[in-house]
């Protein structure tokens, strides 16, 4: 198990390499909770995410004879970068695996620091098997996740970080995947500043973490299912779970719509571009405010996210906040219906982005047509209100979005 001095030792071994990423107050957050509300920006991070700093720690460490060989690694992105700039830095050949719908950019940054990449599995876990396999063939030295001392020590320099910058910290939230991240940090935290409360965030969808720690021992998912790619991982490594189990104060799983909502407010109110994993702990704050009182620290673990994610990813945010509407309804297949039904959707103040008729479905009667409306609103109570008032003027309306 790494301590608190590799940690320290990680953090002299990375100067020059990874950025100290500044703290942001985030007043949005800070008014929910009632305290202040700080982010720790490891999206702004080299390559994107706070995997550098665990990646070359454990490649700078490699022998001589190690680092002929070359290093391997399986990921959706983050790690990937990361290993790849390391490997990069250190003038050693990397070689990684990535599921085959790893995201165009993450794919494209990955080689262009240098790496080989080959695109084989439908999951990370998947990916990280053909890594071993590729490993025990070529003895090329596997660089995990998250499941190594020297991973956890590197990725514990954040917490490090925050303690410096935020002296006064209550609560430090830790976007959460195979649990690398979360264990560094309360490894490091808990070492200088026992009474600092480490709370670990995980998709609702792929949370391994507390069926795991309920039953004592790493247990892997039967299915996984989120948008936030980065921790989808279906069991927690050996090492972080040793450390979690005894040194995390909580885990707290966030629903898919509580994820979009944070990555749209982080975008418009912070102003950070922080792609669905690396939304993870600011969705938690934002979502049970009350869990985080006093002074606390959200982690945006990373920002690499395909720009065709992050189209669908605020339309899915603004729909859970109530400012975006996508419905359908039918109407009469004459003349003044589509203009009625326009100036009653005028008339209840939403603004048409688009619409589309669909006369061909052998659903619609002869002399129907669906038409499909796309709106905006100001709000979960105006887009009731919306809804209200075309219902009232006699529309069956069909709510898709």
């Amino acid at each position: 198990m790494p301590t608190l001095s590799d940690v320290e030792a990680a953090a002299a071994l990375l100067q020059g390499v990874a950025r100290h990423t500044p703290m942001r107050e985030a007043r949005w957050l800070s008014e929910r909770t009632g305290g202040s509300v700080v982010l720790k920006c490891e999206n702004l991070q080299r390559a994107g995410s706070f995997k550098v700093r665990g990646a070359y720690t454990r490649i700078a460490k490699l022998s001589a004879d190690q680092r002929v060989k070359g290093v391997v690694a399986a990921s959706a992105g983050n790690h990937a970068q990361g290993v790849a700039l390391a490997a990069q830095k250190l003038g050693i050949d990397a070689t990684v695996f990535m599921p085959v719908a790893a995201t165009l950019p993450k794919v494209a940054a990955t080689r262009a620091y240098g790496a080989t990449v080959i695109l084989q599995g439908e999951t990370i876990d998947v990916a990280l098997e053909h890594a071993r396999e590729f490993a025990n063939g070529t003895g090329a030295t596997l660089i995990h996740p998250f499941d190594h001392a020297d991973i956890v020590a590197g990725q514990g320099t954040v917490g490090l970080e925050i303690l410096d910058d935020v002296p006064d910290v209550d609560t430090i939230v830790v976007c959460t995947g195979g649990g690398g991240f979360l264990a560094g940090v309360a490894l490091a935290v808990k070492a200088r500043k026992p009474s600092v409360r480490v709370i670990g965030v995980q998709a609702a969808g792929a949370a391994a973490y507390p069926s795991s720690i309920a039953e004592g021992h790493p247990i892997r998912l039967g299915q996984m299912s989120t948008m936030a790619d980065g921790i989808a991982v279906g069991q927690p490594g050996d090492v972080p779970f040793e450390i979690i189990k005894t040194l995390v104060d909580d885990i707290v799983t966030v629903t898919e719509e509580e994820l979009s909502q944070a990555l749209l407010l982080l975008l418009e109110r912070s102003k950070l571009v922080v792609e669905p994993a690396g939304a993870a702990a600011a969705a938690a704050v934002w979502a049970h405010p009350e869990k985080f009182p006093g002074t606390t620290a959200v982690t945006l673990s990373g920002g690499n996210i395909d720009p065709l994610l992050l189209m669908r990813v605020i339309r899915h945010g603004l729909a859970a906040a109530g400012r975006y509407l996508s419905i359908s309804i039918r109407v009469p297949d004459r003349p003044g219906s589509l203009a009625r039904l326009l100036t009653d959707v005028s008339e209840a103040d939403a603004n048409v982005v688009e619409v589309e008729h669909l006369r061909t479905d052998p659903r619609l009667a002869i002399d129907e047509v669906e038409v499909g409306l796309q709106l905006e609103t100001r709000g979960v109570e105006h887009r009731e209100q919306v809804l209200s008032a075309l219902h009232a003027h006699g529309y069956f309306v069909t709510v898709t979005a």
